[in-house]
């Protein structure tokens, strides 16, 4: 079921004059609504499958409407989107302006202004409001932050971001300094509460789905799937493969074959991750290149070393094609991998459930004590560490004899909606984990780059 919010106001506020602002990490591959009203008359801002945003008032006709050129198809970024209305405004295109990340759109394939002191059918009037769904259709699959609403103001982007001085990137304004009108209010403020942050106390209502608090977030960017590049078979596939935020991935059938990488890759330092395995028929879980999604050919097929797999049936592979390496023994449905890349000494080590396989200890550095990088089958220095340019965590499901079905922890502390049953240490502060993670090893995060 699709996650959405809900909320009818007791009365109307300003229909002419308000601003919607949010952050948002999406699946870029499927409809995205941000806030949805139907009565009689349709009022939707939303992102497009295509990744277009797209805000319209529809009564028989658009009435008003913005439908951007630029589409925002980056599924490991977090976007800053600002909806600015005064239809009380002489010049027509002042009556709507909109905001990515802290830029005026100025180009747009549908541009239909309202007219001078239009009322929007639905936002802020006293109907049902959603936010994340189409009444619980097109759910929003990834995550929100920071949502503000403004009942009577007409705010530009500025007022809830600003640009780091340092970096040059668009950064959050955690406090606004706005005011809110009758109406108003700021949901999902560092967590996912739905009850008002604002002086107003108009507070919103689950309406389906479960609400998680993940650790990603506009000012920590974590891992999660990469719904850009994943592959079904040969083919880029639909969004519907990856769930939770983009951190559970599936295949539906025996007919499919998919594979998936995180959105971070790294060439140093040491990383962490665990992911429960809830269809392990012929399922794939570990690290990959980037060589993997260049290729014509199918990936499951290719002769070049693409990366270091532990399979479901119990084997540590270098080589997809010719399906060798060092047997494990397996693991059953519902066990966590657990997994530490050290990148700083090209060494990667796997466990299961608490515990390092091969008496794997991933601080041991230089020596590699129990790594999948130390075993006699893999000294062939073609399938060494030493050659990836860049690695990244993944996931598969290489045949049509079986289904695969991951959720990954980055951090986050969740596996789908599930929050781990008791946190693990983490020395650097950085993710929640279920297992403890090992000393100099962090979560693959913007911060998690930088420790």
């Amino acid at each position: 079921m699709a996650t959405y919010l809900t909320r009818t106001p007791s009365s109307a506020g300003n229909r002419k004059t308000f601003t919607i602002s949010a952050w948002f990490k999406k699946n870029p591959l499927v409809v995205q609504n941000i806030m949805y009203s139907n009565v009689s008359q349709e009022s939707v801002y939303q992102f497009t499958s295509t990744g277009q945003i797209n805000y319209y008032e529809y009564s028989g006709g658009y009435t008003s409407r913005l439908l951007t050129n630029a589409v925002h198809t980056d599924g490991s970024a977090w976007y800053h989107v600002v909806l600015a209305v005064d239809t009380t405004q002489s010049t027509s295109s002042n009556r709507l302006k909109m905001y990515v990340n802290g830029e005026q759109v100025t180009s747009f394939s549908a541009a239909t202004y309202p007219s001078q002191n239009f009322d929007s059918y639905n936002i802020n009037n006293n109907s049902l409001h959603t936010i994340g769904a189409n009444n619980g259709a097109d759910g929003f699959s990834g995550s929100m932050s920071h949502f503000h609403f403004i009942d009577g103001t007409a705010y530009p982007a500025s007022a809830f971001g600003s640009t780091d001085s340092t970096t040059g990137e668009w950064k959050i304004n955690t406090s606004p300094s706005v005011t809110y009108g009758t109406n108003g209010f700021f949901i999902l403020k560092d967590g996912n509460t739905i009850t008002d942050s604002s002086p107003n106390s108009n507070n919103f209502s689950l309406g389906g789905g479960t609400l998680t608090k993940t650790e990603d977030c506009p000012s920590n960017n974590f891992a999660t799937w990469n719904a850009s590049d994943r592959w079904l078979g040969n083919t880029a596939g639909n969004g519907d493969f990856l769930r939770n935020g983009n951190t559970y991935f599936r295949t539906t059938s025996d007919s499919q074959k998919a594979l998936v990488r995180s959105t971070i890759g790294v060439t140093s330092g040491k990383y962490y991750c665990e992911m429960k395995v809830t269809q392990i028929e012929r399922t794939w879980v570990g690290i990959c290149n980037k060589q993997i999604f260049t290729s014509s050919s199918e990936w499951w097929t290719q002769s070049n070393n693409n990366g270091l797999y532990w399979y479901g049936n119990g084997t540590a592979m270098y080589d997809a094609q010719n399906n060798s390496g060092n047997a494990y023994g397996g693991f059953v449905n519902n066990d966590i991998v657990m997994i530490a890349l050290d990148m700083d000494n090209k060494a990667l080590y796997f466990g299961k459930n608490g515990t390092w396989l091969n008496s794997g200890d991933p601080t041991s550095g230089s020596s590699k004590t129990g790594s999948v990088t130390e075993y006699s089958t893999l000294t062939n220095a073609s399938y060494a560490l030493e050659n990836y340019e860049e690695v990244y965590f993944m996931a598969g499901e290489p045949s049509t004899a079986g289904i695969g079905q991951v959720y990954a922890n980055f951090g986050n502390g969740y596996f789908g909606t599930t929050a781990v049953s008791s946190a693990g240490t983490n020395a650097s502060g950085n993710g929640i984990f279920e297992y403890d993670v090992p000393a100099g090893y962090t979560a693959l995060s913007t911060k998690g780059l930088n420790l």
